[in-house]
């Protein structure tokens, strides 16, 4: 289990940051701007992402190996 959430971490942190290069860079790169619903709302799903890569890293870590 906290193999899967350290891997979801990653990911979020990765298409967070991502994200956050789209806004700021105009590169197309992320899933953030592939997302309809959230056009016009980029920079704040990508920082949601980067605190939910942070939130699942802390939970995985505070599980332990067992």
């Amino acid at each position: 289990m906290k193999d899967l959430l350290e891997f979801l971490g990653f990911v979020a942190l990765v298409q967070g940051a991502l994200g956050l290069v789209h806004e700021f860079t105009d590169w197309h790169v992320g899933l953030v701007q592939r997302v309809g619903f959230l056009d016009g709302y980029g920079v704040y799903a990508s920082a949601a992402l980067l605190v939910l890569a942070f939130a699942l890293f802390a939970v995985a870590e505070s599980r332990g190996s067992g």
